[in-house]
């Protein structure tokens, strides 16, 4: 068929078809699930295989080619109207969740993906699209985030493949059982010749239905830094240690964790959250010996958020000096902030207004994998709001206009993208 775009009456009404069968379609995949009565998939487990074979079948009524890739991203990829050898759009986000998640985190910007290309009805544009499923964001098996996507732009170093599970296995250790299980599976790089990437997420927070907007376009991402923290006190009995003999860790931690919400209010636009405290030995009769404690800190200044970081640490520091007890601290994970390209950003924008929407340039809290593509490609974002902010949630929801919304501006994007490519010599880069 012709590489002449379509008119935006055609737009508006493929769109809200394609809305319609999105939500049906993320209400299939969320039935797609490691553990009965909520909603979770991690990485390389049998609810992400299944939701590969789920999806297999709509991507290949679109006329894509479908592979799994050697770290088990999903990759569809639909032919340009030359050859193979055209420039390449990417269009991605993930499809594994946190423990006891809504529909539509991540799942809701690969089956967008596949909107569009089922929009297209058979045309073809003058660059090629691969749309992908990584196989891991949220870090829920293995408490560090992206292995999909940093293995796409070959960032699997060791200390991430030494990284182990619950049950001990390494993630090397788990990527040699699933590439047992998949000889066939494709590289896990870029494919070559390709441009530019989008993804299409939710919002995750309140900021779009505050506005009464639809979509956000995304300019940067705020850097996130993670960190454990060991409290290491004297465990003892209940009801025969005195108060003032005590070295209760779990107490210098509840300490340094009110200290963390006081410290982070001090750093404007900087979050930072305790989100996981284990306790040993755990007894209701005996004073905590040990308490373990996750540390969460971002910001969209690198600068800022390793003071605040520093800051917060020092805390935990003096309040066990204090009382008496040591900390141990360890940082694990460092996502420098990205910006997103100022190309990339004003297609996204004029593709929205084209559509017929306003819309809010943001920034995002929240990682995502754009953040660990945008060093390697030019990307961009465009987030759809959020109802009542929630996310990461069962009550996570969308809105069916929003969605049209999004890939009516998705087609503009297309279409956009593929001017530019044509008036500047296959060169998005600012």
């Amino acid at each position: 068929m012709s590489a002449v775009a379509i008119n935006d009456s055609v737009r508006a009404a493929i769109a809200r078809d394609g809305a319609a069968t999105i939500l049906v379609r993320c209400k299939a995949i969320a039935a797609c699930t490691d553990k009965h009565g909520e909603i979770l998939r991690t990485f390389l487990s049998p609810a992400m295989e299944e939701v590969h074979q789920r999806m297999r079948p709509w991507f290949e009524a679109a006329g894509m080619t479908v592979n799994v890739d050697r770290v088990g991203n999903f990759r569809a990829f639909y032919l340009s109207a030359a050859d193979t050898d055209s420039a390449c759009l990417l269009i991605g986000s993930h499809l594994d969740t946190v423990p006891n998640a809504g529909a539509y985190d991540g799942v809701l910007g690969v089956l967008m993906g596949l909107a569009l290309v089922e929009a297209l009805g058979g045309r073809r544009l003058p660059y090629s699209i691969e749309v992908i499923g990584f196989s891991d964001e949220e870090g829920t098996r293995f408490g560090v985030p992206f292995i999909g996507s940093q293995a796409l732009v070959n960032r699997l170093d060791d200390a991430l493949l030494n990284c182990k599970d619950a049950n001990g296995i390494m993630v090397g250790e788990a990527l040699t059982r699933y590439r047992a299980k998949h000889p066939k599976a494709v590289e896990s790089s870029l494919v070559q010749n390709t441009k530019a990437y989008i993804e299409f997420h939710i919002e995750q927070g309140p900021v779009l239905e505050s506005k009464d907007m639809a979509l956000g376009v995304v300019e940067a991402l705020a850097g996130q830094r993670r960190c454990r923290l060991v409290f290491h006190g004297s465990p003892g009995h209940a009801g025969t240690t005195p108060m003032m003999l005590r070295r209760d860790a779990l107490a210098a931690a509840a300490e340094w964790i009110t200290r963390v919400e006081m410290i982070a209010s001090e750093f404007e636009g900087l979050v930072a959250t305790v989100g996981q405290v284990f306790v040993e030995p755990g007894g209701v009769n005996v004073i905590p010996g040990v308490t373990r404690c996750s540390l969460d800190v971002r910001h969209a200044d690198d600068v800022v958020c390793r003071k605040a970081l520093e800051a917060i640490l020092n805390e935990a520091r003096v309040t066990t000096t204090r009382r008496g007890l040591t900390v141990d601290t360890a940082e694990y994970h460092t996502q420098p902030a990205v910006h997103l390209n100022p190309t990339m950003v004003a297609l996204a924008e004029n593709s929205v207004r084209q559509a017929g929407y306003s819309f809010l340039r943001m920034t995002s809290g929240a990682g995502h994998d754009a953040m660990v593509i945008a060093p390697h490609l030019p990307s961009a974002m465009l987030f759809l709001r959020s109802p009542g902010g929630i996310s990461h949630h069962p009550d996570e929801s969308v809105l069916k206009s929003d969605v049209a919304a999004a890939i009516h501006a998705g087609l503009c994007f297309l279409d956009n993208v593929a001017s530019f490519l044509n008036d500047n010599g296959g060169d998005l880069r600012a």
